[in-house]
């Protein structure tokens, strides 16, 4: 017996697919499956988060629906996923909070913080919110850096122990039975997996979409949006080197590798997430968990705001336009902080790590 129903189902899929065998060159999942003859819940969350979603075994199987067996592995794996971040969240109070309603707590939050740091500023002195700012430290006539720092430091910081004390729930529970201990061969492999995502192929016929016609489409936009992703991420890294160490304060020219690491990747992540919310209009419902479409979308958006308002600010950074544009490229942010352990941000790190254990199971079991 599974705990949910979505796991029983997944568990007799598993069973009739490891029968068949049909699609085991396809992706991961299935030779992972091989190597089991029965499934805990954890393997079968282990598995959905494996599940790159390209739908190839869908169109490639002979008992999917209308047949009797009505296989239907994408959508019942996506189901599973969805319900697996639900799962290992911590705490789990928020279990399920943004599973459909996710768009609108986003928003809620962005603007209550743009809210927030505008009526901070106005409370100190209206000028200051369409004056004009040029120069180093122009940024923190709105707001003072150190209350700055420590308003997104304290959000930042829950986000990331929020987000590794579900990683841990969930690598606790998919370790067994070879082994929790992951090598460097492993998460090296396991790198290079999600760097190229290997999976999000059908095979090496790309992905199946809105019919039986792969395309490569969603694999672009997914390495838009996450090499966009991690740009953004390296330029306001390298932005808190320079004030830390440098004692260079923001904002930077545009020829500055701040300024250009993130125009970069604001590039990345206005056309990435455009592009992943078509496709994903677009999809067959048949492959998708259309009861959560929420949580993927509220992400999907909240990355778009974030590059969209960061570009206007460089742009009109030196116009009266800075401080509303600031204090609402700030709010946005901030949700997009404090919602990452509860929406489909999760989906690349527990997919990392399935690819970690997966590599891992590779190498035990002798494979290269």
């Amino acid at each position: 017996m599974h705990g949910t129903r979505i796991l029983e189902e997944a568990d007799r899929l598993m069973t009739v697919c490891n029968s068949c065998r049909y699609c085991e060159g396809l992706c991961a999942v299935f030779p992972a499956m091989e190597m089991r003859r029965a499934f805990s819940d954890g393997d079968l969350n282990y598995l959905a988060n494996l599940c790159h979603s390209c739908g190839a075994c869908y169109t490639d199987c002979q008992f999917s629906p209308p047949h009797e067996f009505n296989v239907n592995v994408p959508q019942t794996l996506a189901v599973a996923r969805n319900e697996s971040y639900a799962a290992y969240v911590w705490p789990r109070a928020f279990s399920g909070a943004f599973a459909s309603n996710g768009l609108v707590i986003s928003i809620v939050a962005a603007l209550s913080v743009a809210a927030f740091i505008f009526g901070f500023a106005a409370f100190h002195d209206r000028q200051v919110l369409f004056g004009v700012h040029t120069g180093p430290g122009a940024f923190y006539k709105l707001m003072p850096h150190n209350a700055m720092a420590a308003l997104f430091g304290a959000a930042f910081l829950y986000a990331i122990v929020a987000l590794v004390m579900g990683v841990r729930a969930f690598w606790r529970d998919i370790g067994e039975p070879i082994g929790m201990r992951a090598d460097a061969g492993s998460i090296w492999q396991a790198i290079r997996d999600a760097g190229e995502l290997r999976y999000l192929d059908g095979g090496g016929v790309g992905c199946f979409n809105e019919d039986d016609r792969p395309t490569d489409r969603r694999k672009i936009y997914h390495h838009l949006t996450f090499y966009g992703f991690g740009l953004c991420f390296a330029s306001t890294s390298v932005a808190t080197l320079y004030h830390y160490f440098l004692a260079r304060q923001a904002p930077y020219p545009w020829w500055d590798l701040p300024v250009v690491l993130g125009t970069l990747g604001g590039i990345g992540l206005l056309i990435g997430p455009v592009g992943l919310l078509l496709e994903k209009w677009k999809r067959d419902p048949v492959l998708v968990d259309e009861k959560r479409l929420g949580m993927d979308v509220a992400f999907i958006v909240m990355l778009f705001l974030t590059s969209l308002t960061g570009m206007a600010l460089l742009f009109l950074r030196a116009t009266p336009a800075m401080g509303p544009l600031l204090a609402l490229h700030l709010g946005v942010v901030f949700s997009l902080f404090i919602t990452m352990p509860y929406g489909k941000f999760v989906h690349g790190i527990y997919r990392f790590v399935a690819l970690v254990r997966y590599a891992r199971e590779r190498r035990m079991m002798g494979h290269v």
